[in-house]
């Protein structure tokens, strides 16, 4: 392998102590406890750069005491499932003195773009983590280790431990047997060495076809592990790569190729989901051949897995979301319904709620349904304590003070404030004016009202919040029956912080805006993206349980600080929820809010 010259190796990040009491044990931390308190890999060397055996030799002990990566596949963009998995090895890492590699597995040319690199970088640096050691780096990349990779496959034929086989895909499938029959021995297997060179090297100068042969580890086709009944390691594929251009034609399977940059990136505890379970004999399999070929340095890293996110209302198969934006069921990847990092970023999530989310669901290796509204609820948490607040009405209605001019003056305004924060003094007060004309919720106002009703109805007082009680007169309908406006005049001297405010004694409240100073603005009202809490378990039709209500856009008026605020800025609406300022759409010009969380679940039974 073409070795970089040796960098300085980057001190490990150390904020957090292993003991930290904030971090709930596990299986996996279990482990690399008991590795650092046996030395597992402190005699593990470290040249600054992934490379081989050679290349680590004659380098110092490596400064981080593990390695972790976190090693995406660039063929769509991040979802909450990866978030989970972003947490665990980036957080492991910065909890016992380690570094966690980011590495694009980009050994599939047809499904790979650029775009996707780019949009992984970017989320994981949202969400707080740095790669490789250093602000700044550059990711490692899979494709950057196939000079490596063929090094290694023509020293698994040259051993007797690998063979091409060109068999056609189906005899190959069927000669594979199940977990009931013991699979047969290619016709191919018995090649000699020189044979076997010779067609590998056939195939990597693009003189066979896509699918005319495959390489193959030679190990066992009766073994009752069926990933282990000879695995394909090398497939010919003429397609362009998008970082090694045309220079390959044949590329290595996920199988062989995870293994392998672990081992040069000098990981120590490579950690993924359950599925990958079957496939650790092996990755431990290839390390040990690898290892007796002096190829890459002992002790290997070790593969442990943990249960996938399993989270209700949501899907997180990649392909299926790469449907539901290629038929226009959602406005993109960034749509604030999809569970995509961009897009729970763009509905309002903040790094912290993804991070706190992380650690309250646990790893384990047992598969269970994480509620969605654990999700919301950690949200919630993190925007309750900051968000400023502000009152909007949604679906407004008129109220008209008949007795204004009369108590206060023909077009007279009276200024009210409120707290930005009701436990932050020190964020000061948010100011708006009171008039004769204002908007309520639609929602406030009943003419026959139920039992327990305490907003308006026609007799009843109720107070405007930050400002003045008034009593409700009745409303004006239109030819149609529908209500246009209602009616209230005002109870003197009622006006919140002023002497006597208290002194007419109400069980409503509800928040309003004015017409002579409150704005427009665009609200998008988000749910969950499907009805059914698991969409897509056993083998149902996810798009037949898409929610239709789970985008509504609304007109609503807002109160006047709020043409401030900035893209990406959160706000608690009072009643309503938490809205963030879309980070797309959003401008001084066009105010947009999105709905990120409720104040409760609604979904709750």
């Amino acid at each position: 392998m073409s070795s970089p010259p040796a960098q300085a190796p980057h001190a490990p990040q150390t904020d957090k102590s292993p003991s930290s009491p904030s971090k709930s044990s596990n299986f996996l931390r279990q482990i690399i406890e008991q590795d650092l308190q046996a030395g597992t890999y402190s005699q593990r060397t470290w040249a600054g750069t992934p490379g081989d055996a050679q290349h680590h030799a004659q380098s110092p002990l490596d400064p981080a005491r593990i390695r972790t990566r976190f090693p995406p596949e660039p063929n769509g963009y991040l979802h909450v499932g990866h978030a989970k998995s972003i947490c665990l090895n980036f957080g492991l890492a910065r909890d016992y003195g380690g570094i966690c590699h980011l590495r694009f597995d980009d050994t599939n040319p047809e499904k790979e773009d650029a775009e996707y690199v780019n949009s992984i970088v970017d989320a994981v640096r949202w969400l707080g983590f740095e790669w490789n050691g250093a602000p700044d780096a550059t990711a490692y990349q899979a494709s950057d280790y196939f000079d490596f990779m063929y090094r290694a496959a023509e020293y698994l034929i040259e051993s007797g431990h690998a063979y091409v086989d060109e068999q056609s895909a189906e005899d190959m499938r069927a000669n594979r047997g199940d977990f009931n029959t013991p699979g047969k021995d290619s016709p191919f297997r018995s090649r000699s060495t020189q044979d076997n060179l010779q067609r590998f090297r056939d195939m990597r100068a693009g003189l066979l076809p896509d699918g005319a042969a495959v390489l193959r580890a030679k190990i066992s086709m009766s073994s009752p592990n069926i990933n282990l009944r000879d695995p394909a390691i090398y497939r010919i594929k003429h397609a362009r790569h998008h970082n090694t251009g045309d220079t390959w034609c044949i590329y290595p399977m996920y199988t062989f190729a995870h293994p392998i940059e672990d081992a040069l990136e000098h990981i120590t505890h490579s950690i993924c989901t359950l599925e990958f379970e079957d496939q650790r004999p092996f990755y431990d399999w290839l390390m040990a051949r690898l290892i007796e070929g002096q190829l890459i340095s002992s002790p290997p890293p070790r593969q442990y897995e943990f249960a996938r996110l399993n989270l209700t209302y949501v899907i997180t198969s990649k392909r299926k979301l790469a449907q539901l934006v290629q038929e226009q069921r959602v406005q993109g990847w960034d749509d604030p319904r999809m569970p995509t990092i961009v897009g729970l970023r763009r509905r309002g999530y903040t790094p912290q709620s993804i991070l706190a989310f992380a650690e309250r669901i646990g790893v384990t290796k047992d598969y269970a349904w994480i509620d969605y509204s654990t999700l919301e609820g950690c949200l919630r948490e993190d925007l309750d304590p900051q968000a400023p607040r502000a009152m909007a009405v949604l679906d407004p209605l008129p109220l008209v003070i008949t007795n204004w001019d009369e108590l206060m003056g023909a077009g007279a305004l009276d200024p009210c404030s409120a707290p930005v924060h009701p436990h932050l003094p020190e964020l000061g007060k948010r100011q708006f004016m009171f008039g004769s004309r204002l908007w309520i919720e639609r929602g406030d106002y009943e003419e026959s009202p139920p039992k327990g009703f305490f907003r308006m109805f026609p007799g009843n007082k109720v107070r405007l919040k930050y400002g003045h009680v008034v009593e409700c007169t009745g409303a004006l309908k239109n030819a149609q029956g529908n209500i246009t406006e209602v009616q209230a005049r005002l109870i003197p001297d009622t006006k919140s912080g002023t002497p006597g405010s208290d002194s007419v004694k109400v069980k409503g409240v509800i928040t309003w805006v004015s017409a002579d100073d409150g704005i427009e603005a665009e609200v998008r009202l988000y749910d969950r993206l499907f009805s059914d809490p698991q969409p897509d378990a056993g083998g149902k039709d996810f798009l037949a349980s898409l929610n239709p209500t789970s985008l509504k856009v609304v007109h609503a008026l807002v109160e006047p600080g709020l043409a401030q605020a900035k893209a990406a800025q959160h706000f608690q609406f009072e009643r309503h929820g938490y809205f963030v300022a879309d980070r797309v759409d959003h401008s001084s010009e066009r105010l947009v809010f999105n709905l990120a969380v409720g104040l409760k679940d609604n979904w709750a039974k």
